[in-house]
């Protein structure tokens, strides 16, 4: 039976079957410190009525209740137990699995026992079992000692949930005392550990990390470079090329590197580091990269053989080096990667404000501004400027904080010149025979940049040997060893984990070593099926389908909903739709899959369609697209499509979305304003890759708006700059007939 307790008088009674019966009033909730000294009383009772069915969740959950209650002997025999689990279950590196934590009880038994410092009992613990790490697995456990800084924030955040509950079941106190596990850990040995892991890695590698790199034009870049210590031999390099200099992790980073055998180079973008002057983000890149690659190749542990890696801007600058094809470059292996112009800052011509503050975070100081990343004024900016009614470009004088950077993005709504120099483009991508592996996710900001690399690889070189790793991962997940078990709400298939960095350096082997191909890619796209826990392999995005269903909006009315048809209509229809810009009590467009599964979209304006329930299972497997026909009364809009799930018992699950500008629905390079009160086709494509089996029953939702909202750019519809139009130009509103011989076209399996 689960234990209750009730907030009454700002008292709080845990767990009344307990020995003893711990409080928490209420000042003490409002201070840390009293909550964590009362944390082991409540981790104890917690842990007596503990109980699910999940073996792994269990035990996971379990260790960490018995390490907040001090029960360290209990804590170890939990983790061996998982360990166990886990290993019948084919996991990765079930030997070091929860490592981190296995020193950490290690060293409290110690102190409890002797009575000495932490730092000693840690230092003990370390002495006996980290050193006799072999280097994979020290590099694997040593990041996660010293990489947990965002647990203050989760223990925090765990403690604002318990303020705000008027009654709190045993289920609340499990979460509170798992959230002070990590945050306990991390801030009781994160100095001393950080201190031994780097006296361990200096016995293990040759590391630089003040090398200075003069370019082609003499800019001095700073680079970290790791070698196995005690190896002559020439080796290959895996190389790195950033804008997040952090010299202590990318250490750590190039550790990993060359555990595998190779040369760890991580060089850092010019600006960044010991390198004079301002940061530039995106710009000098492409060359300042072919000039790191050049340089490697003239060192005397160089066998003159590059491989670059990483994920988002660090995914961004493969593609950019690539552009100017050095001769040592063999592959490239980018995840999750940017694409300026053609992706982020803009997506499809529309400039999101997601991220503002990244700018911030990269170009403030030499190294990283995690200040200005949490400032939460910059983080409330774009509902600020929603209100406010001013222009896009008003943005840095309404926060009172220059962005020049913005500025001078802002110049270039096009994909132009500007875009294009920093990437490669049509041609380029032609004389791109280097094998390159891509990996993203179907729910990665950054999918459609990364995706945009391959369309293009393959537009333009059909013989390109350029292989796509995806599945169902967000933009942190696409680039982690180990994937969320449960991402915003849905739980991903367990065949869809796989370790990232394991995958990059197994195919550096296959390319540069003669190695076998990793199993995982059976052919040139290599995709999850979510919901079948299966992957599957195909030749080319199209193979992924084995048919097309085409689906034609209606103003038929089907439940709630208008019906979406599979036969062309007889009489084209219109759907109307006004959109007041000068009113912000009411948003657009909420079409971002937050959260994926049981996400209740607001459906009180535009359009919502649905399919009957299908009869059989089938998969979606590829891009959506389709012809969107309007008429409107301006020169422009923005327009917003989002494709649902209907599961069998109702709840929603986002398969894919696109947002785009129609007046660039022809040519993301040139802008071609609409004739107001003739029909307009705005042909899209560029939606999110996806895959997944829909069971019996379940129906699709597709969604139709013009995009208005906080998280993006408004489109006022004048024909000027964007950017520069402003609440005074929502004097008349935006009206749009949208056409009933629109379609959409949904890629399937079957």
């Amino acid at each position: 039976m689960t234990a209750r307790f009730a907030l009454l008088a700002l008292t709080v009674i845990l767990f009344a079957q307990a020995p003893q019966q711990p409080t928490l009033s209420g000042a003490t909730l409002a201070n840390p410190a009293d909550v964590i000294r009362m944390l082991p009383a409540i981790a104890k009772a917690a842990e007596a009525t503990y109980k699910t069915a999940d073996q792994v969740q269990y035990l996971d959950t379990l260790f960490r209740l018995q390490l907040v209650a001090g029960d360290y002997d209990a804590a170890l025999s939990s983790i061996a137990s998982l360990r166990q689990v886990q290993s019948g279950r084919h996991v990765a590196h079930t030997n070091i699995l929860d490592a981190d934590f296995e020193l950490y009880a290690d060293a409290k038994r110690r102190q409890q026992h002797d009575g000495i410092p932490i730092a000693d009992a840690f230092a003990q613990a370390f002495q006996a079992q980290y050193v006799t790490l072999s280097d994979l697995d020290a590099v694997t456990v040593g990041r996660a000692l010293t990489h947990n800084a965002s647990s203050q924030r989760d223990w925090l955040n765990a403690l604002d949930a318990l303020k705000s509950k008027n009654t709190l079941d045993s289920q609340d106190a499990i979460a509170l005392a798992v959230a002070y596990a990590p945050y306990a850990l991390y801030s009781e040995t994160s100095d001393t550990a950080r201190r031994l892991v780097r006296e361990d890695a200096d016995h293990r590698y040759v590391i630089d990390d003040h090398a200075v790199i003069k370019t082609k034009d003499g800019t001095l870049l700073s680079s970290v470079i790791v070698r196995k210590r005690g190896s002559a031999a020439k080796l290959p390099a895996a190389f790195t090329f950033t804008i997040y200099a952090d010299p202590p992790s990318d250490v750590q980073y190039s550790e990993y590197a060359a555990a595998r055998g190779y040369a760890g180079v991580v060089a850092y973008t010019r600006g960044k580091g010991a390198s004079p002057g301002p940061t530039i983000p995106y710009e000098d890149d492409g060359r300042d990269a072919d000039s790191v690659i050049e340089w490697i190749t003239q060192q005397p542990w160089s066998d003159g053989r590059v491989g670059m890696y990483g994920g988002s801007y660090d995914g961004f600058t493969p593609w950019a080096a690539a552009k100017h094809a050095p001769p040592a470059l063999k592959t490239i292996v980018p995840y999750a990667a940017q694409n300026p112009g053609n992706g982020l800052p803009v997506e499809n011509n529309v400039f999101l404000f997601v991220n503002y503050a990244w700018i911030y975070y990269v170009t403030d100081n030499k190294y990283m501004d995690d200040a200005a990343y949490a400032d939460p004024e910059l983080r409330a900016l774009n509902n600020k400027w929603w209100v406010s009614g001013r222009s896009y470009r008003d943005i840095p004088r309404l926060s009172g904080r220059p962005n020049p950077w913005l500025l001078r993005w802002l110049q270039h709504p096009s994909f132009d010149s500007y875009w294009q120099a920093m990437v490669p483009y049509r041609e380029d991508f032609a004389h791109i025979n280097i094998p390159v592996l891509t990996i993203t996710g179907y729910y990665d900001d950054g999918q459609g940049s990364a995706l945009n690399y391959l369309k293009d690889h393959y537009r333009y070189n059909p013989r390109a040997s350029h292989y796509l790793v995806i599945g169902p991962y967000d933009h942190l997940g696409t680039q982690r060893a180990h994937k969320d078990d449960v991402l915003r709400g849905y739980p991903i298939d367990p065949v869809a984990q796989y370790d990232t960095p394991q995958l990059t350096f197994d195919w550096f082997d296959y390319i540069l070593r003669g190695a076998k191909k990793p199993a995982l890619l059976q052919d040139r796209i290599n995709y999850e099926v979510m919901g079948a826990n299966i992957w599957r392999h195909a030749a080319s995005i199209a193979g992924m389908a084995n048919g097309r269903w085409r689906f034609y909006l209606t103003a038929r009315k089907y439940a709630h909903y208008y019906a979406l048809s599979i036969a062309r209509p007889q009489s084209v229809g219109a759907l109307p739709q006004q959109v007041n810009f000068a009113d912000r009590k009411t948003a657009n467009n909420d079409s971002y899959p937050f959260p994926i599964l049981g996400k209740k979209p607001d459906l009180s304006n535009g359009y919502a369609f649905v399919t009957p329930p299908f009869r059989k299972t089938i998969s979606i497997d590829g891009f959506f697209s389709g012809r969107i026909k309007a008429i409107i009364n301006k020169r422009d809009f923005d327009i917003g499509l989002a494709l649902y799930q209907i599961l069998p018992d109702r709840r929603l699950m986002e398969l894919s979305y696109f947002t785009g500008r129609a007046s660039y629905a022809r040519d993301i390079t040139t802008r071609r304003l609409l004739h107001p009160g003739k029909v307009e086709t705005i042909s899209f494509d560029r939606s999110r890759l996806v895959s997944r089996q829909l069971e019996p029953g379940s129906r699709l939702l597709l969604t139709l708006n013009v995009n208005k909202n906080q998280f993006a750019e408004i489109n006022y519809g004048t024909g000027k700059d964007v950017s520069s139009e402003d609440i005074r130009d929502a004097k008349v509103p935006l009206r749009v007939k949208w056409l009933t011989d629109s379609y959409v076209e949904i890629p399937v399996w079957r």
